[in-house]
């Protein structure tokens, strides 16, 4: 999900009462509810950033065990260092470490779950499987969350500064959010249900129900079936499960393809995240460009997150024209 949802998740748990058991309570539910994603400053790093994202500091010991005692301490060191030179706090709240290290376990935890919810997927239980798990229950950015989300929060706040009771619309708002997932997920598993009975006794694998941004009803599948994906649409409300697409090979076998992995580590690290992987070949005079995508996101190079490499092809006047090429240069 994206990183308002994770923040107003946590700030949600906040305004439902959770921010009175400490002081930095809120700060804890928010910070944890972003902690994870840190492995996005990785990016820079010597590997694809989609090779690591939503991978250690998404899973159960990483994000969920790790991680929380670290925020919890340097949310202490702060408040320490705020005390020591004589800071008043509004709330009124006292430091209850526990609180505040259990706060912090809370707020991460909604982290991985909700990230799982999307077909992004994540790796829960890295660094002793790379396997990923993945729910379809959700767009990675639902407006439905949101529009619940704030107005729980705003209608809370509201109530706060006036002097009033002030926990129950965010408690109706985490409780709307639960049942709207839970929703979802009998769609997603009839969906899934749809495509298995299609497929009678034929081997179906990887199969993704990919919700649309704003009419969560409906289901964009795709799923491999040998060398093949296929792709179907599913919508309750018109019609149910759709016309399959015919086979769209994964071209994951074709000898260009597997050199260009060979050859280029970028190709190789896109893999380790890729679960549907699909390729695409153009030849030209003089080289091959290798493309992989994912098929979730669109077919071989047209997926929104392909990678691309060239491979040289060895033709009358290729070598040629490179040397001309250099010498020009």
């Amino acid at each position: 999900m994206d990183n308002l949802t994770h923040s107003m998740a946590g700030w949600a748990l906040g305004q439902a009462g959770l921010k009175t058991k400490t002081r930095k309570g809120l700060a804890a539910l928010i910070l944890g509810a972003n902690m994870p994603d840190i492995d996005v400053f990785f990016g820079n790093a010597p590997w694809d950033p989609l090779a690591i994202h939503r991978g250690f500091t998404h899973g159960i010991i990483g994000g969920v065990l790790v991680m929380p005692p670290i925020l919890a301490g340097l949310l202490w060191l702060l408040d320490r260092w705020q005390v020591g030179r004589g800071k008043g706090f509004k709330s009124g709240l006292t430091m209850h470490f526990g609180w505040l290290l259990a706060l912090s376990y809370i707020g991460a935890a909604t982290h991985p779950l909700l990230d799982m919810l999307t077909t992004y997927s994540v790796q829960l239980l890295s660094p002793f499987s790379n396997r990923w798990y993945h729910a379809d229950g959700l767009f990675i950015i639902d407006v439905w969350v949101w529009l619940a989300l704030a107005l729980g929060i705003g209608i809370s706040k509201v109530k706060e500064k006036k002097g009033r009771p002030w926990t129950r619309p965010a408690r109706i708002a985490v409780a709307f959010v639960l049942s709207y997932v839970g929703v979802n997920l009998v769609i997603t598993d009839r969906a899934n249900a749809s495509v298995r009975e299609w497929a009678g006794s034929r081997p179906v694998e990887a199969i993704f129900a990919s919700p649309p941004p704003v009419e969560f009803w409906r289901r964009d599948l795709v799923w491999r079936e040998g060398n093949c994906y296929h792709r179907s649409k599913y919508d309750p409300l018109g019609g149910g499960f759709g016309m399959v697409t015919t086979c769209q090979p994964t071209n994951m076998g074709d000898p260009l393809v597997r050199e260009a992995i060979r050859q280029d580590p970028r190709l190789r690290k896109f893999l380790k995240w890729s679960i549907l992987p699909q390729a695409d070949t153009i030849r030209e005079r003089c080289q091959v460009r290798v493309a992989i995508g994912d098929a979730r996101y669109g077919e071989g190079r047209r997926s929104r997150l392909a990678r691309e490499t060239v491979l040289p092809v060895a033709a009358p006047g290729c070598a040629q024209n490179l040397d001309n090429s250099r010498s020009n240069s």
